[in-house]
């Protein structure tokens, strides 16, 4: 039988996913043995998350407003995207909104949120973080980085900074794949680690980790690679708990496999493993995947490949997390939708009224987003048949959104996502700075009623 202090040790330092809404018998069971916690996704939103947190778990979440968030995804998200934040530049703004998103998490019983991203969005085809992040300009980014934090942590509930020592300039997603970065050390110093010097300044509790290569530092992810996170502790000086991007990711799934990314992780200097979501986009057993990474972890600290002390001290820094429920949930408040509507761009004529029709050319959500509504579609109750006008969802050019203008030169354009230098579509155009429920609202009443003049932000950034 495994020596028990041994088995308390690896558990200290998991945050395991699980399937559905329920507390399954193997987390109640590793709860009692001192479970670190558990990270909920969509598919566990209900009476699980309050009960985890009455047991005295740390319940972690991706709470980034915009399209990704767990506790909200049945109603959308009440609050605007990074991209939307940055874009208004409105620090005192931005701090309201992790404000209200610590609070919400706080009083569901969530204390770990998994944000803000703190990646400089540098690469136009980014998958992954797009208008996940404040923008793409390094001060820009770290300004509302830290007021994100700030604003989180008066909530009680700890901030995570993501995704060190930064996910922006791939063009690779690592739920995928393994991105390579193979920039020079100057330029990640200069582009990439501002937002997290600026997180760390703030006071953030947490950093998560990347799943990309940095050949500059390392050949091995980041994830697990000492150099990288000592770059964190060394030069930027970090004291808190490092978490590691969820373990099922191809990047490490698909390469060195879950157990051993996350014992390599744990000697590199992670403290805190997330195992990942068993639930999607490649269903597994959840049982049977936790059991992999904290058998792997076990057998690890048995036969002295992982040192016990480093394995305490990790341990010893996730304790400091907050646990339990806190405080009253804000509700639907008005700031997100005022920032969504303030962020619009509005080129040409985009009133098409009631009920149009809408093809949406876009690839629908991303895998960080989880599975999601069409938002706008849902907002503007479209029509199914008949004639009408037309309004075309589209992240880019493409050769059905060129067949579809030169057919319908009157169709409106509707671009989630922030502008791409590559590409400026032909009015009418509405440009949205975010995917999220608020988004689509905003959009969808400037599609049937119209924006006034001076409602939006200007084209060279600021509120009017």
């Amino acid at each position: 039988m495994s020596d028990p202090g041994l088995l308390r040790l690896a558990e200290r330092v998991l945050l395991p996913g699980f399937t559905g809404p329920t507390v399954p018998d193997w987390l109640a069971r590793a709860a009692d043995r001192g479970l670190a916690g558990v990270c909920v996704f969509a598919p566990n939103v209900g009476p699980a998350i309050g009960e985890l947190a009455d047991r005295g778990l740390l319940v972690a979440s991706d709470e980034e407003g915009g399209s990704v968030t767990r506790l909200d995804h049945v109603t959308g998200s009440p609050w605007p995207s990074a991209a939307a934040l940055g874009r208004l530049d409105d620090v005192t703004v931005t701090e309201a909104v992790g404000a209200g998103i610590g609070t919400r998490a706080r009083a569901a019983g969530v204390g770990l949120v998994l944000s803000p991203v703190a990646d400089v969005n540098a690469a136009p085809d980014n998958p992954v973080i797009g208008v996940r992040a404040f923008g793409a300009e390094p001060a820009l980014v770290a300004r509302h980085t830290a007021a994100f934090v700030r604003g989180v942590q008066s909530s009680g509930a700890a901030a995570c900074a993501k995704h060190w020592p930064g996910h922006g300039s791939t063009t690779v997603d690592s739920h995928v794949g393994l991105p390579t970065v193979a920039d020079d050390l100057a330029t990640l110093t200069a582009r990439d680690l501002p937002p997290f010097a600026a997180a760390v300044e703030a006071g953030v509790a947490a950093v998560l980790t990347a799943h990309v290569r940095f050949p500059a530092l390392d050949d091995a992810p980041a994830t697990m690679s000492p150099a990288v996170l000592g770059l964190l502790r060394r030069e930027l000086g970090f004291t808190g708990v490092i978490v590691s991007d969820a373990l099922d990711m191809h990047a490490i799934a698909h390469g060195v496999g879950r157990g051993p990314g996350g014992v390599a992780a744990l000697a590199a200097g992670v403290d805190l493993l997330c195992t990942g979501n068993p639930a999607f986009p490649d269903p597994y057993d959840d049982e049977a995947g936790y059991l992999e990474v904290r058998d792997a972890v076990l057998a690890a600290l048995v036969d002295g490949t992982l040192d016990r002390q480093r394995v305490e001290e990790a341990g010893d820094r996730v304790a400091r997390l907050p646990v339990g429920r806190a405080g009253t949930d804000p509700g639907n408040v008005i700031v997100g939708a005022e920032v969504a509507r303030r962020v619009l761009d509005v080129v040409g004529d985009v009133r098409v009224g009631g009920g149009p029709h809408v093809l949406d050319l876009t690839a629908g959500a991303g895998v960080a987003a989880g599975p999601g509504r069409n938002w706008l579609a849902a907002a503007l109750s479209p029509r199914t048949e008949g004639e009408g006008p037309l309004v075309v969802v589209a992240a880019g050019p493409s050769a059905e959104l060129a067949a579809v203008r030169a057919q319908r030169p009157d169709a409106v354009v509707v671009v989630p996502g922030a502008p791409d230098p590559r590409w400026a579509p032909e009015p009418p155009v509405v440009r949205l700075w975010g995917s999220g429920r608020v988004h689509a609202e905003a959009a969808a009443a400037a599609l049937v009623d119209g924006v006034a003049a001076g409602e939006c932000v200007s084209s060279n950034g600021g509120s009017t």
